[in-house]
């Protein structure tokens, strides 16, 4: 019970923490990009170190690789449908206010609710697995809803809407929370393991296609290589003290 406290802490300290960041004060580019890095780095490291190994143990080959592209499409889906609301709404000459907001509650509560249930699938399989998976998407929340909720401020002009907005989508990532760890656990192995594999399609497509574009590396090529390899060494000591 401690441990699915900590990951709802989690889930919730990533996704506030970003947002109150960006409402009090957005940080330097440098350090807004390196965040980014470091979370998409984090990302990959627990889908291919962590995600894939463990559902090659316990399901089909076929099926995991199956299910790992299957994740790709299934957020690139998504991305085609409702993209993050970003900057470029503020570039309109007159952006619709209740339509940008509604699209970004709607496209952030279909965003989290696949990082809830990857969140919900490794904690099903183990616990220190799914506190894994909750470190590395709390690490990409923080800079992800920083960048989200300055054009949200942008457009509603009210601080305390934009934060009770962002945050309100939390919801969607604990659903997908609860449905990954109170039903999927009742599923046969090879299911729990083609989700494992869904989730690491998840995370990479985030990672390669959201995070790693947003950090800029070419243009911070110092940071952003510093930024990469400290998110997997991060990754690697969360193993080792894992056990």
């Amino acid at each position: 019970m401690n441990k699915i406290l900590f990951i709802v802490v989690l889930i919730f300290v990533g996704q506030t923490l970003g947002s109150l960041i960006g409402l009090i004060k957005k940080p330097k580019e440098n350090i807004l990009h390196g965040s980014l890095a470091f979370a998409a780095s984090m990302m990959l490291g627990i889908s291919f170190f962590q995600l894939i190994p463990e559902s090659l143990k316990i399901a089909p080959f076929y099926l995991v690789i199956i299910s790992f592209f299957l994740g790709i499409v299934i957020f690139r889906i998504i991305d085609r449908i409702l993209p993050h609301i970003n900057p470029e709404l503020l570039k309109k000459e007159k952006p619709s206010v209740k339509r940008s907001v509604v699209m970004l509650v709607i496209g952030m509560a279909l965003h989290n609710i696949p990082e809830g249930l990857a969140i919900g699938v490794g904690f099903t399989l183990q616990p220190a697995l799914g506190v894994m998976i909750a470190l590395g998407i709390a690490a990409q929340d923080v800079p992800e809803n920083i960048a989200t909720i300055v054009p949200l401020y942008g457009l509603t002009k009210k601080r305390g809407k934009s934060f009770i907005i962002l945050t309100a989508t939390i919801l969607f990532e604990l659903v997908g929370f609860i449905f990954g760890y109170y039903i999927l656990k009742e599923t046969s192995l090879s299911l729990l393991g083609a989700s494992l594999a869904l989730a690491a399609g998840f995370m990479t497509y985030i990672s390669i296609e959201e995070l790693i574009p947003a950090a800029q590396i070419k243009e911070n090529l110092k940071v952003g290589i510093i930024s990469l390899i400290m998110g997997l060494l991060c990754v690697l000591l969360i193993i080792l003290l894992a056990g």
